[in-house]
């Protein structure tokens, strides 16, 4: 008998698995499974890239010092209370390694991130699933379901694959009724596609109970650096640094997210494109009708009549050489989730769904 085990509740994780980026048999496929931007990266962030290149013989900055100076510079934060992260992913990793721990329970709601169920299996903690209403978190539930276990809250918002999101007057209802042994998540993954909004920033200043998370992932077109941050008030900082390995980033994935958070510019061109492309894609779907909620992402959640017209759906754009996400696993069997890429791209998926409504197969 193999006594090599893992511990308990690994076993029970399930894989996680990204958006598809290849179909069997079809070439030159349109690729709108992960919610990247369709413009890639800021010239900067290449640039410093290339410069980069040159000191790939040497160990990278331990303490991320200049790349929290200009994450702090842009956003207006203290740069003692960011921590930077292997994508947001890791931070997450890191909140629940630090402070969770079996017969602990990690609350989410139904449709949020698979990895907060992950990290908190990981850790042996018991992640407890919370209904939305309407696709939209339901802070009353979340609240109902807190208990003397409960040490952390994840909240993706705007969510993902939902792309709805609450007010900050909710979020600080939340934060606000949490039991006292609890820390709020703030996932800020899209916040950079909604003007105004500072992914909870100011809450993490005013309580000791709020951490925020950001990732250079989405709006800046870094998928592939693997670069995010955290903002925290400053003892859980210093708790997630003793959890982090000192060189947790490569030189070259820090230079370019220096540049990248530094362009603004950028940064408000694709949220400017974004919205627009995606209010034209959401409108164009509903012709077809195909409905979706009104997101505040870079992508929508399109809703089909059923499990069984969704997978047909899919298969259908499939073998048109379209790529979009099945979030069946999400718990929302009936959608298809659409990244919003440029313009060819946007028209081209929004025939495809009319011509399958329509009847071809």
């Amino acid at each position: 008998m193999n006594k090599i085990v893992p511990k308990p509740g690994i076993m029970d994780i399930a894989l996680y698995e990204g958006g598809k980026s290849k179909v069997d048999g079809v070439s030159n496929v349109i690729k709108l499974s992960s919610n990247e931007n369709p413009f890639g990266p800021p010239e900067g962030a290449k640039e410093s890239v290339r410069r980069a290149l040159h000191e790939m013989h040497r160990y990278p900055s331990g303490d991320h010092l200049a790349l929290r100076t200009a994450i702090g510079e842009v956003h207006g934060l203290d740069p003692a209370r960011i921590i930077c992260g292997n994508g947001s992913d890791e931070i997450i990793h890191f909140l629940c390694q630090a402070y969770t721990a079996k017969g602990d329970e990690v609350i989410h709601t139904e449709h949020g991130f698979a990895m907060y169920k992950i990290s908190a299996r990981v850790s042996g903690a018991t992640p407890v699933e919370v209904p939305e209403k309407e696709r939209v978190t339901d802070v009353d539930a979340i609240l109902a379901a807190c208990t003397k276990k409960t040490k952390l809250v994840f909240l993706a918002n705007p969510n993902n694959p939902t792309g709805t999101m609450v007010g900050l007057a909710e979020i600080e209802r939340l934060a606000e009724g949490l039991p006292p042994q609890t820390l709020l998540v703030l996932d800020g993954a899209y916040a950079e596609y909604v003007e105004g909004y500072d992914g909870g920033a100011k809450l993490v200043e005013t309580r000791e109970n709020v951490v925020m998370t950001r990732t250079f992932s989405k709006i800046y077109g870094l998928g592939g650096m693997r670069i995010g941050w955290g903002y925290a008030p400053k003892a859980v900082i210093d708790v997630m640094n003793r959890v982090r390995g000192p060189f947790n980033l490569s030189n070259v994935a820090l230079a370019a997210a220096e540049a990248a958070v530094r362009d603004t510019d950028y940064v408000e061109k694709s949220r400017n494109e974004n919205l627009r492309l995606r209010t034209w894609l959401a409108e164009a779907l509903m012709e077809h009708g195909v409905p979706s909620d009104t997101s505040t992402a870079n992508f929508v959640l399109a809703r089909l009549s059923s499990p069984e017209e969704a997978e047909a759906c899919d298969a259908y754009l499939q073998r048109q050489g379209l790529i979009v996400r099945r979030v069946t696993g999400y718990g929302l069997p009936s959608a298809l989730r659409i990244s919003v890429g440029d313009e060819p791209a946007c028209r081209r998926v929004a025939h495809c769904i009319g011509l399958f409504k329509a009847g071809e197969r």
